[in-house]
């Protein structure tokens, strides 16, 4: 005992005479658990803080108090960092879905989360800079509250800071002479950067999941590793280490799968039989996207027409604009069933093939249906008599997002819970249900994609969609563990979340970014409402705010880079160029690593 002592004494006053970043290295090297790493590291702490006392008769007041302050705030690092880690969102249930469910079922969740911190980070912004000013310069709301305002988003709510019309488009300032605040600005470029940002987001995280996932699919997938090199040594809780070893057994299980998997030979006849289904498939699913959104098309102009005629602050003309959104609720909700049971008809040959044709087939449904939406709301609502038909757009977006929650709860309640009676109950040889990746993705993508066109005509749309991505998580978690049975056929999903990704960055948000660039570039805003009232268009604000910094030297900077770059066609042509040129030398260095690769596995083979 006291060898092992003076050896853990002798280590504490080696690895405190370290710089910061060698002894973080050593420590984490040592093969002890992290409870132990944490002690040692305390102790170093302390030692260190013992020899600057030691020293600090021979500094002076200054230099002690900062070398106190240095090691302090080391010391709140470490620990804050400690916490982050055990605050981390939905880890431990993340683990468990993983090892009872496997990959396909976990890139759902993980797919879920991810959007989830989209909608965290806009809500942030749009309140900070957008909702926060615009308190300052609110006035009192003399509109009762009833309560049905929290399913119409009208009433109420319509002079309040949820919507685009409630936003003043006066300078804000509260000391005379004092610092101003231009909503204008601040509206257009809070919404535009954000947008940026995702676009980049986007962008690089289909580009990392590409480079994991096909690129170099053997460095990331592990096979052999994954049994011999894996195992983290530093587990010792009893239940945590059953669930790592499920885990690595599920995920060698899909592994294995693909690697075994067999190719199916059919004859003349089975393959005509087999293409005249798909045909007939691809026929029905298509021709109910097209009637869905005809009826779509027509129930909105409908329903405009009722709005515009009766009271517009009448609650019963806004409770009946309920109908739309419920009815694009109810396609959106039944007609996926409908594309599952095709592709069940189907009958392919491994479930990824049929996961893909059914997230094809959906996404086109959704979509189609969004985009007559927008049609609708730029076209049709925008020329209307509506005296803020931003507003009216924005309270549009707010029936579906909501209507579009409830259909998900009862989604999980109908078609998981009753479909585990039925299958345990009334006709057992249907069984337990499993989880319908393609639909609850598809699912996600849309509200993502209404949130996203919703963010211009109601700032705090993301922050009701943070809620209900968070409920939806859990309600979809106790649903799969309750009612649904892990896949009867084991695959691994390596590529499914980068298709998830390519699937919101197109059509989702590039159909978005075409939305919002016509509605600033395009459309005139409302007279009445509006932090951009008054103006030919929202971009109309941005030039204005041009010409009065060409009066001011310091600003020239500024004016070059709007003139020369941002509304220079040669600019982007250039940049596009560019663009080009890097995709084609990236898709020839992998070619060329794959070209290696082959001739490498060759020689060992060999």
């Amino acid at each position: 005992i006291f060898h092992g002592f003076y050896a853990e004494e002798v280590l504490v006053g080696n690895l405190a005479t370290m710089s910061t970043s060698e002894r973080i290295k050593a420590i984490q090297k040592m093969p002890e658990t992290m409870k132990k790493k944490r002690e040692i590291r305390n102790k170093v702490l302390k030692e260190i803080t013992k020899k600057s006392k030691h020293h600090s008769t021979q500094l002076c007041g200054c230099a002690q108090c900062l070398q106190g302050a240095v090691v302090s705030f080391r010391r709140f690092g470490n620990t804050l960092s400690e916490y982050f880690h055990l605050l981390r969102f939905w880890h431990k249930a993340l683990k468990i879905i993983g090892a009872e469910f496997g990959t396909s079922v976990l890139s759902y969740f993980i797919f879920l989360k991810w959007l989830l911190t989209f909608n965290i980070f806009s809500f942030l912004i749009n309140f900070s800079f957008i909702t926060v000013p615009q308190f300052v310069a609110a006035e009192p709301n003399n509109l009762s509250f009833t309560g049905l305002e929290l399913f119409t988003g009208a009433g109420y709510f319509q002079q309040t800071v949820l919507y685009y019309g409630f936003y003043t488009n006066a300078t804000i300032s509260k000391i005379e002479n004092g610092p101003s605040y231009n909503m204008q600005l601040a509206y257009i470029f809070t919404v535009g950067i954000y947008f940026v940002i995702c676009f980049l987001i986007l962008l690089f995280s289909m580009a990392k999941s590409f480079c994991r996932n096909f690129v170099n699919p053997q460095t990331y997938s592990g096979n052999a590793s994954k049994l011999l090199c894996t195992w983290d040594f530093n587990i010792t809780n009893e239940k945590a280490v059953k669930l790592k070893q499920k885990n690595l057994s599920t995920q060698i299980k899909e592994d294995l799968t693909e690697v075994n998997r067999e190719v199916l030979n059919f004859s003349v006849t089975e393959r005509v039989v087999r293409t005249v289904i798909h045909l007939v498939s691809w026929i029905a699913s298509l021709g109910t996207a097209v009637a869905a959104c005809a009826g779509v098309y027509f129930l909105s102009i409908n329903n405009l027409k009722l709005f515009v005629k009766g009271h517009k602050n009448d609650l019963e003309s806004q409770a009946a604009m309920l109908v739309l959104p419920i009815v694009a609720s109810l396609l959106n909700a039944f007609i996926p069933f409908f594309y599952s049971w095709l592709g069940h008809l189907e009958k392919f040959q491994t479930p990824g093939h049929h996961v893909y044709v059914t997230i094809i087939r959906n996404i086109v449904l959704k979509i189609s249906i969004v985009g007559i939406l927008c049609y609708y709301w730029i076209n049709i609502v925008s020329a209307s008599e509506s005296q803020c038909w931003e507003t009216l757009v924005g309270q549009d977006i707010y029936r579906l997002v909501l209507v579009d929650f409830i259909f998900c709860l009862l989604g999980s309640f109908f078609g998981e819970f009753l479909r585990r009676i039925i299958g345990t109950t009334v006709c057992v040889s249907l069984g337990l249900p499993e989880f319908d990746i393609g639909r609850n993705v598809l699912d996600l993508i849309y509200a993502q994609t209404l949130t996203w066109i919703g963010i211009l005509f109601s700032p705090l749309l993301p922050g009701i969609q943070m809620i209900s991505f968070s409920v939806v998580f859990y309600v979809k978690k106790v649903s799969l563990m309750m009612n649904c049975q892990p896949p009867r056929k084991v695959w691994r999903t390596a590529q499914m979340t980068t298709s998830f990704t390519f699937l919101l960055f197109f059509p989702s948000f590039v159909g978005v970014l075409s939305v919002i660039g016509v509605t600033v570039w395009r459309l005139k805003p409302s007279e009445e409402c509006g932090p951009f009232r008054g103006l030919p268009s929202m971009y109309a604000a941005v030039s204005k705010w041009i010409k009065i910094l060409e009066n001011y030297t310091a600003s020239k900077w500024v004016v070059w880079i709007y003139h020369n770059l941002i509304t220079s066609v040669l600019f982007f042509f250039i940049l596009s160029t560019v663009a080009l040129i890097i995709t084609y030398l990236y898709w020839q260095i992998i070619k060329g690593r794959k070209t290696v690769t082959k001739l490498l596995r060759k020689q060992i083979l060999n």
